[in-house]
């Protein structure tokens, strides 16, 4: 973790977010040398993952089988 004072970090914060973004790296925002905030790289939420609701349905039949004669109904 590096330490910034708060004018660096004003002075290099695109520097400092791009190098968060490469990297990692966390930071210690620092005023008069005691902690006052920290940056850490976001972390997403992994969109592979089963959403919790949606996850309980169950579908008892095959959405994608054809339908028959008797479900078509009559034409025009």
């Amino acid at each position: 973790m590096e330490k910034l004072n708060v004018h660096e970090a004003k002075t290099r914060l695109s520097a400092v977010l791009m190098e968060i973004e490469k990297t990692g790296k966390t930071f210690l925002i620092c005023r008069n040398g005691k902690p006052v905030a920290e940056m850490i790289p976001y972390k997403r939420p992994s969109r592979l993952g089963y959403h919790p609701t949606l996850s309980k349905i169950d579908i008892a039949y095959d959405p994608v089988e054809e339908l028959s004669e008797d479900e078509w109904g009559e034409v025009g």
